[in-house]
Parts: structure tokens; C-alpha cells; sequence
């Protein structure tokens, strides 16, 4: 991971030409947070932006990893060139997943025109490791047309990849109570197109019903993507190719309506607010431990209250 800043720009260069070794070299100096990552970001930015940005999410047991692999060979069959992040500690690659999920992926990984990585999620409340922005931008500067985006699941935190993903597709399945948890989780309102997948199994049509119902009570603005509900059977391919016209007609849409760029201008604040929040972070945690023990006393004795012991702390914090 030592690289010096001097060969970060042939490892890019390397990267854009399609290379996999450096591509994967990069990403393995984002997630180890390198001394380079700086270096690394500036060479990337100007070249990235051009691939189209999917995040995939659902509860456990919804057929995640399976639909993953299902839309990259419908993706493929396309021509189009496919990255997948699978951000996720049961992922297929980490060996965490059943025999037969890990079987499905892997059909891909000798095909030069898909490149897979998995990344932990390191704790990361919404699902996403830290890294994961970072990734997103060596695979599209090495050329990806499409980014699979595949996170943890669904819960109070994995909104979160709505405000990552150009496009956030959301997995559920019969019988699963998904409804109700996509309702309470708020993946209603960052939904852009659902899937019920194993849709052979009964309740399907039950379900489609209910999530119909739920979508047509969600408040959207004139004008508005309408996020449709395609019903699929992963493990056949069954309504995969549906799911790709649906993907694409979204991203007209967000071309046409300025919706992509403002997403994109969103994900961009927060990736600055979240890299300068570090930054303090880290800037607190140097030199101001007995600071912090002392004005935790003051509050805890009543000569101060928190927030004047804030600023104190802030006021003795370096630039």
C-alpha cells in the first residue's frame, strides 16, 4: 500500500486503460485510507462521471447477491462494460453467502468486461463503507458504463444509498413483511424502482398490491419519477430485462429533468462535509485528551455548561 505520490498517475493511467490490477490497486489504497489517498482522488476527479450509478439494497434472504449477478449478464448482453461493489460482510466474495450465490457472481469474474470487488462495511451505520465513494470513482474512471452498488440491507440507516446512487433499485419478496419495513425505513420516499423478486412464490401479487398502495400515498412533486414495480425471478432471470428498461427510462428521466446533476451535486456536499468533519475529528483527537478530560469535569461539576465547554474546545483547537 506504500505507493509514493509519483506513481499514482500511472496507476491511474494504468486504471482509465482498463487495466485490473490497477484498478484494483486503487481501490485496495482507498480502503486502507493511504497516505496517496489525496493524490489519488486529485488524479481521478477529472475523468470521472460518466458511468451510471445503481444502488441495490433489500432485507436479507431477498435475493440480493442472485439479482446482482442476473443484471449484470442482462447489463453484458447489452455490451455494456459492468463494475459491483458489494459492500456487504456476507457478500458472496468474503464467503459469507450460500454456495449457490457465490457460484452465480462468480460465473463473471473471468469476463474482462466486468470487475468485481467486495468491501467491507467496517461498521458504517448506513451499509457503506467510508471507501465506498472513492471506489465508485476508480471504477468509473476505469471505463465502467455501470456501477452495481450492492449494500448490507434495509433498515433505519440504509437510506443512505439513495444519496449515493444516481439510480437506488430496492429488492423485497413475499411473505417478508418488506412493505412494512420499506414503509418504516423511509426506502419508500428514496426508492426509484422496486423489485419483487422471487415472485413465483405466493403472496407476490399480494405484495405488489400493498407496495402499489403504500407508493400512491407517498407525497411527490408534479412532475415526478413515478418508481414502478417490477416482478422478477432472479434465479431464472425472469423480469430481469424489465428491471434494465426500467433503470434506463429512470436515468432519461433524470437527464431530462436536471434531476441527475442535482443528485450528483448533493453526493459531492457530502462527500466534502464528510471528509472535512474527519479532518476536525482528527484534528480534536491531537493534543486536546486532557482538554476534553478537564472541561468533562467542569460540566460534570457545574462550573461549566456543555456548550460553553464546546467552545472552549473549539477555541483551542488548531486552524
Amino acid at each position: 500500500m506504500g505507493s509514493r505520490p509519483h506513481d499514482v498517475t500511472d496507476l491511474v493511467s494504468r486504471a482509465r486503460r482498463g487495466e485490473a490490477r490497477s484498478v484494483a490497486r486503487l481501490i485496495s489504497l482507498v480502503e486502507a485510507e493511504s497516505p496517496v489517498l489525496r493524490e489519488v482522488s486529485a488524479a481521478l476527479a477529472p475523468h470521472a462521471g460518466g458511468a451510471h450509478v445503481i444502488g441495490l439494497t433489500g432485507s436479507p434472504g431477498v435475493g440480493k447477491s442472485t439479482s446482482t449477478s442476473a443484471l449484470v449478464a442482462a447489463l453484458r448482453r447489452q455490451g455494456r462494460t459492468v463494475g459491483v461493489l458489494a459492500v456487504d460482510p456476507s457478500s458472496p466474495f468474503t464467503g459469507g453467502a450460500l454456495l449457490g450465490d457465490r457460484i452465480r457472481m462468480e460465473e463473471h469474474a473471468t469476463d474482462p468486461g466486468v470487475y468485481l470487488r467486495s468491501m467491507a462495511s467496517r461498521g458504517h451505520l448506513g451499509g457503506l463503507s467510508w471507501a465506498t465513494p472513492h471506489a465508485i470513482r476508480v471504477l468509473d474512471v476505469a471505463g465502467c458504463d455501470v456501477i452495481l452498488v450492492e449494500t448490507v440491507g434495509v433498515g433505519q440507516s440504509e437510506v443512505e444509498i439513495a444519496g449515493l446512487a444516481d439510480t437506488t433499485l430496492v429488492l423485497v419478496a413475499p411473505g417478508m413483511g418488506d412493505g412494512i419495513q420499506a414503509a418504516k425505513a423511509g426506502i419508500l420516499e428514496v426508492g426509484d424502482v422496486f423489485c419483487i423478486n422471487k415472485a413465483d412464490r405466493d403472496g407476490a401479487t399480494t405484495t405488489r398490491r400493498e407496495l402499489r398502495t403504500m407508493l400512491s400515498m407517498t407525497h411527490r412533486p408534479d412532475g415526478a419519477w413515478t418508481p414502478p414495480i417490477v416482478m422478477t425471478v432472479a434465479t431464472s432471470g425472469e423480469g430481469i430485462d424489465a428491471v434494465v428498461e426500467s433503470i434506463d427510462d429512470h436515468r432519461t428521466h433524470l437527464r431530462a429533468s436536471g434531476e441527475l446533476r442535482r443528485r450528483r451535486h448533493a453526493r459531492a456536499r457530502r462527500e466534502v462535509e464528510r471528509i472535512a468533519l474527519a479532518e476536525m475529528s482528527r484534528r480534536f483527537e491531537v493534543g486536546n485528551e486532557d482538554r476534553l478530560d478537564q472541561l468533562a469535569e467542569d460540566v460534570l461539576s457545574g462550573r461549566a455548561d456543555p456548550f460553553t465547554a464546546a467552545d472552549a474546545l473549539l477555541a483551542a483547537t488548531p486552524g
